[in-house]
């Protein structure tokens, strides 16, 4: 099963990073997969929360080489901002965010994938395109994964 016409799809922090940077080895797939999603129809969402995972990611050193400035940062995110429905965080994510903690074993690190399938269920979007399909497998009761690489 895809993402059809009208389907709303949440974009990891792992595909902004890869389909910005053309020195990712995992570019042409991230790019070549957001333009198929974006060719069926589907409504792209991201959160605030991997807006600021993406900023850490790309300042960390040796992460992206060369190392991009603040300034293409901070357009690139601007971008995301306008190319990109934007899911908040309100209350019913923090109680959202608590049920799955609940339910499920999360613990530390975890706890930030948790609050990515928190927005989605919130925001009532039922897609996560990821490459780390891996970490988010326990949810698949409630969200549908997406890989980069099929």
């Amino acid at each position: 099963m895809a993402p059809t016409a009208g389907s709303a799809v949440f974009l990891d922090t792992n595909i902004l990073v890869y389909a910005s940077f053309p020195g990712s080895p995992f570019c042409a797939a991230a790019r070549a997969r957001l333009n198929e999603v974006e060719r069926n129809g589907a409504v792209l969402w991201t959160s605030r929360q991997v807006l600021r995972e993406y900023l850490a990611v790309t300042t960390r050193p040796g992460t992206v080489v060369p190392p991009p400035t603040i300034t293409t940062l901070s357009q690139a995110v601007h971008q995301f901002e306008g190319v990109f429905r934007i899911a908040d965080e309100d209350g019913t994510v923090t109680t959202l965010l608590l049920d799955l903690l609940k339910s499920r074993t999360i613990q530390g690190r975890q706890v930030h994938d948790a609050n990515i399938v928190a927005t989605m269920l919130r925001h009532g979007i039922q897609w996560l395109l990821t490459h780390n399909t891996a970490d988010f497998t326990k949810y698949t009761p409630d969200i549908q994964l997406l890989p980069l690489i099929s």
